[in-house]
């Protein structure tokens, strides 16, 4: 397999191995390859879990088990929010 690269890119691995971290040009490529990978799994599983939370969330709107939008739902939504990244 061939792979063409900007001067930049190549620079950037070269510097990778010049640095001892990796032993050639093809390692930083594969550890690079294997990040992407991970990063999309992660991607598909957001989306999957969103899908998921979507669909419940119809179904208690179908079910006529919606609240009202006001600003008191809005600061609840945002203290949760918070409350999941800290």
């Amino acid at each position: 397999m061939n792979v063409s690269l900007s001067h930049e890119m190549e620079s950037w691995i070269q510097q990778k191995v010049a640095s001892g971290l990796y032993q050639s040009a093809s390692e930083v490529v594969r550890e690079a390859l294997r990040l992407l990978h991970e990063r999309e799994q992660l991607h598909e599983m957001r989306v999957a879990e969103l899908r998921r939370e979507l669909a419940i969330g119809l179904s208690q709107l179908e079910e006529g088990r919606a609240k009202p939008f006001d600003d008191s739902a809005l600061q609840d939504i945002k203290r949760k929010g918070r409350a999941r990244t800290a």
